[in-house]
């Protein structure tokens, strides 16, 4: 198994969930991305936010979560993502840019409607469901 260092944005707006539309994935998953060499975590979100949703924020303004083991989503069989997650408890108004399609709001019924599914998304969306941030 190879491990996929990635980073999460968790911003949760009437009792839903912000995710991302990856026109190259072909599916709707955390805003975020991968941790590039030299970079810590906050410092690797705050860039993907500003590629994918035009987006400024700071380091200080994300608060750790949690963490997500899943097998990733549209990558070879055997790669697993390691994700940190993020709080941004503020509101913004994202603009889809680079690969992102669209951005949108969901609750885990609203997820599992989707054709395509990750499967760190529906742990995410799980995990903040039983702790009673989403519907």
């Amino acid at each position: 198994m190879k491990a996929l260092k990635t980073v999460g944005l968790l911003l949760v707006q009437q009792r839903k969930l912000l995710l991302a539309y990856s026109k190259n994935k072909k599916c709707f998953y955390l805003p975020g991305g991968k941790v590039d060499a030299g970079e810590s975590e906050t410092q690797a979100l705050c860039r993907e936010i500003a590629e994918e949703l035009n987006v400024g924020m700071t380091e200080q303004e994300l608060d750790y979560y949690t963490h997500v083991s899943a097998p990733a989503f549209g990558e070879e069989e055997g790669i697993i993502m390691e994700q940190d997650c993020y709080w941004l408890h503020r509101d913004i108004v994202p603009e889809p840019a680079a690969e992102i399609g669209e951005v949108r709001f969901f609750s885990v019924a609203d997820y599992l409607m989707q054709e395509a599914q990750a499967p760190g998304v529906i742990a995410i969306l799980n995990k903040l469901h039983q702790e009673g941030y989403i519907d």
